[in-house]
């Protein structure tokens, strides 16, 4: 086990070597989130509305 002193380095060095991204970057990422997200939600509200309709269809012919 290396010393608290030489761990501090060694995370120094290891964080140098990170590429953080740039503001636009960050930006740009976030806003794809948002529309997968809401492509996603669209989806499924689609998806269960298409079931609901069609249990709903089912369920009238046999009452």
């Amino acid at each position: 086990m290396a010393n608290p002193l030489q761990f501090l380095e060694q995370v120094r060095s290891e964080v140098a070597k990170v590429v953080w991204p740039s503001r636009r970057e960050v930006m740009l990422t976030t806003v794809m989130v948002f529309i997968m997200a809401s492509l996603t939600a669209v989806f499924f509200f689609l998806i269960d509305l298409i079931i609901q309709t069609g249990l709903g269809a089912i369920l009238g012919m046999a009452g």
